[in-house]
């Protein structure tokens, strides 16, 4: 996981919880995970997308309901809004220390196992770290409460099925699982509790290269190649990005596009893609040899079924398969603030953008769009229409230093 822009300007994708998982992996126990209730087989569940993040709503120590989002990146669960440790009634928990890349350390609660409830699903023996500062924004940046993220316990000891088209996980005993009909099947290994696929790779040059890459649903742009600079060179075509922030500073690098990524008998085409540069690189913490990961920004094309037991991932396209990947076409970052997330605030401008060519600046607020009220709308249709196509005229209300103004933002295709 990454939040881009710390202190609020805030994006989601993956890199900083991997640091995570892998220092409090130690303090796992190999028995925790989730099981359907009684004699049950399969259940369904519901869930929300919001802003690339796969959010389901849960009961801890009979208390809630918290929002979790569901992360195939994390190793252990991991709660994020500090404000749980006196809501879930704790009988003992310890503090440790979490080491960031630059030496810097912030501590965390360990809970004992906690008694993890969602529909017709519960958990056993599972703990959870809880970080005593709020370090990552994410109900800020989801513009809801976000408590926490769960994963590899999650999906252990389950198949969990994915319908976008309803927002519904079926989630099945592993020998239960009903497959896609007219669907593949991908190999998938598991390695520091972490599932993992090998997919071709086509480059806008045309040179094809076998990846290996960290199914991350967890991570909200559609793909990241992180091996670039010692495999090849950068497509010529890239934007210069904040590709987000974490504990020890900002991940910078670039995005691009490959002309082709493919999965089993599904080539899709022209991806969006991060390059993370080179100081990163170097900081990196990496247990399991990678070259990338692919997050839900492209795997909710597909229905989908994660299944570690039987070490597969199966993919059926949907009926917007062939929907173009288009990457923001304002230039600025924003978050939610306020009691009720009913704010957008600017965070970073990306200068050279549709938003720096007219003025806008960090803590401006967006009042509404073409008039109508930024209460009155969702997060996805606001980052959807920032990235909806070249040449749209947008109307803006901005809110700054106690004066309304309005100005016209014309968007930009960047990459």
């Amino acid at each position: 996981m990454q939040i881009n822009g710390f202190n609020r300007n805030i994006g989601y994708s993956r890199w900083l919880l991997l640091f995570f998982a892998i220092v409090l992996l130690p303090l796992t126990v190999q028995s925790q995970s989730f099981d359907l209730v009684g004699k049950k087989r399969r259940v369904s569940i519901p869930f929300r997308t919001v802003r690339n993040m796969i959010v389901v709503s849960l009961h801890i120590n009979n208390k809630g309901p918290f929002n979790f989002v569901l992360d195939t990146g994390v190793g252990i669960m991991l709660i994020t809004d500090p404000k749980l440790v006196d809501s879930i009634d704790l009988s003992s928990k310890r503090i440790i220390k979490i080491f960031g890349l630059s030496g810097d350390s912030y501590e965390a609660y360990v809970t004992p196992p906690l008694k993890i409830d969602m529909d017709n699903i519960n958990s056993t023996d599972v703990s959870a770290a809880i970080l005593k500062e709020d370090h990552f924004g994410l109900s800020n940046y989801a513009g809801m409460p976000i408590h926490g993220l769960l994963g590899y316990e999650f999906f252990s000891n389950l198949a969990v099925r994915f319908n976008f088209y309803d927002s519904t996980l079926v989630v099945s005993k592993p020998k239960y699982v009903r497959l896609l009909r007219k669907g593949i099947k991908i190999p998938l290994t598991i390695e520091d509790k972490k599932p993992y696929i090998n997919a071709t790779v086509k480059m806008a040059d045309g040179t094809t290269l076998n990846r290996k890459l960290l199914v991350d649903i967890g991570a909200g742009h559609p793909l990241s190649l992180e091996d670039m600079f010692k495999n090849g060179s950068l497509p010529q075509n890239f934007i210069t990005a904040n590709l987000g922030m974490g504990l020890t500073g900002p991940v910078t690098g670039y995005i691009s596009r490959v002309n082709e990524i493919d999965l089993g008998k599904y080539p899709v085409k022209d991806v969006i893609t991060s390059f993370p540069d080179q100081e990163y690189l170097k900081k990196r913490i990496q247990m399991v040899p990678r070259d990338g990961n692919m997050g839900i920004g492209l795997l909710r094309h597909f229905t989908m079924i994660i299944d570690y037991a039987n070490s597969a991932l199966y993919l059926k396209k949907r009926t917007d398969f062939d929907e173009p990947f288009e990457h923001d076409m304002t230039g600025m970052e924003y978050y939610f603030d306020g009691l009720d997330f009913g704010h957008l605030i600017l965070g970073r401008i990306e200068p050279g953008s549709a938003a720096d060519a007219i003025g806008l600046k960090p803590s401006d607020e967006i009042v509404s769009i073409n008039f109508k009220p930024i209460e009155k709308m969702t997060i996805d249709q606001i980052d959807n229409l920032f990235r909806s196509h070249d040449g749209r005229n947008l109307l803006l209300e901005v809110y700054r230093n106690n004066q309304y103004s309005k100005v016209l933002l014309t968007l930009k295709r960047r990459i």
